[in-house]
């Protein structure tokens, strides 16, 4: 295999699983080429986990979208049909390696063990970030677009440089290929053999471009051809293909052969966040089209029809999500206690003096409506 043709993706879109959940009958060509890429079939145990996770994972993303509903969230951006690019990334990390993920990652931080009142602190408006990146090894959420992908790179190049055995997941949206920060941070990672793995959770919309006004590329897959980066494109509602791909993609970052970029076929079954109106761009008929290729319902058929998935561990689970959102539900109907001097806190790590002078006006104003109201009081 010559080093242009190693780094192509494969033809089609690499799936184990068809969406009715029975494995799929690849040709000995692209037999050969799976093996020959060490992408294999993963345990059953391992899918249980993932199926596990992607339960869990899509009642906490009904809950936050109730919640925002309710005036508890300003915002949140559904990954409800993106369950298996959540959560099958997330659980083939290991424990030094770190996650750089987008604004509709929430469900792939709750996988990553991060309590959900943490993560929704964002969304609510309370803090940058609600937990902390370094012992969690997770960035906060990026909601500009791709600049997560020059930080992942950094940082991958940072564990290189310092010897320790780890990778950065860079999670990033179709829109983002189109953002010089994306392709900056890849010509990085490749110039310096950063082990990142680049994930594009391509989900057909750019908000409401769609991807052929966003591309002429046959595949997203392609771009990190030219930048001299392996690429996959893969099918992102099939969990067995992900969490395959995906650790083939960190094992080959992690023996110093460079980054990957892996682009996931997927599609998000809710508007773009609560604020949207998807009905001016998609049809109800498109829709229905991937709800009949939901990543849970594909896998939970596999693994029941393998004989290890029976209706009393599905309910176990089903109860396990509900309590954890009746969890959420108490705990974000709770008013936060903010205090504005907050703002001034973690902005450097040694203030400014422009920043220590904006803190003193604040904290100026903040006394001074205070001996007003206790004046006025008096007054009464």
């Amino acid at each position: 295999m010559s080093n242009i043709t190693a780094l192509l993706p494969c033809a089609e879109p690499v799936r184990f699983l068809d969406p009715d959940g029975t494995r799929t009958a690849p040709s000995a060509e692209t037999a050969a080429t799976l093996e020959e890429r060490g992408y294999t079939m993963p345990s059953d145990e391992d899918l249980l986990a993932v199926w596990r996770g992607m339960v869990v994972g899509r009642r906490f993303d009904a809950q936050a979208t109730a919640l925002t509903k309710q005036g508890r969230l300003a915002v949140y951006p559904s990954s409800r049909g993106q369950d298996a690019c959540q959560v099958a990334p997330v659980l083939a990390l290991g424990e030094d390696d770190w996650m750089f993920p987008t604004y509709r990652d929430s469900m792939a931080l709750v996988t990553r063990g991060i309590d959900p009142v943490g993560v929704l602190t964002l969304l609510r408006g309370d803090w940058h970030c609600g937990y902390d990146p370094v012992a969690t090894r997770t960035a906060p959420q990026c909601t500009p677009l791709a600049t997560q992908a020059v930080h992942a790179a950094g940082a991958a190049d940072g564990l290189r440089r310092k010897g320790i055995d780890g990778v950065a997941l860079c999670l990033i949206g179709d829109g983002a290929t189109s953002e010089g920060d994306f392709h900056e941070g890849m010509n990085f990672a490749a110039v310096f053999t950063a082990p990142v793995v680049y994930f594009v959770q391509n989900n057909k919309y750019a908000i409401s471009v769609p991807l052929a006004k966003q591309t002429k590329a046959p595949s997203l897959a392609y771009k990190g051809i030219g930048y001299g980066i392996r690429s996959e494109q893969v099918d992102g509602n099939d969990p067995a293909a992900v969490l395959a791909v995906m650790r083939a993609a960190y094992q080959h970052a992690r023996e110093g052969r460079g980054p990957v970029l892996v682009e996931a076929h997927t599609y998000r079954m809710e508007a773009h966040t609560n604020a949207d109106d998807a009905t001016r761009y998609r049809t109800p008929d498109e829709v229905d089209e991937w709800i009949g290729q939901d990543p849970i319902v594909r896998l939970q058929a596999y693994l029941v029809g393998r004989g290890v998935l029976d209706d009393a561990r599905i309910e176990e689970v089903r109860e396990e999500a509900e309590a954890l959102a009746a969890d959420l539900r108490t705990r974000m109907n709770a008013e936060p206690k903010v205090d504005p001097m907050e703002l001034f806190e973690h902005v450097y790590a040694e203030p400014t003096p422009q920043l220590r002078e904006q803190r003193e006006m604040v904290r100026a104003e903040i006394a001074g409506s205070a001996h007003a109201a206790n004046d006025k009081e008096a007054v009464r």
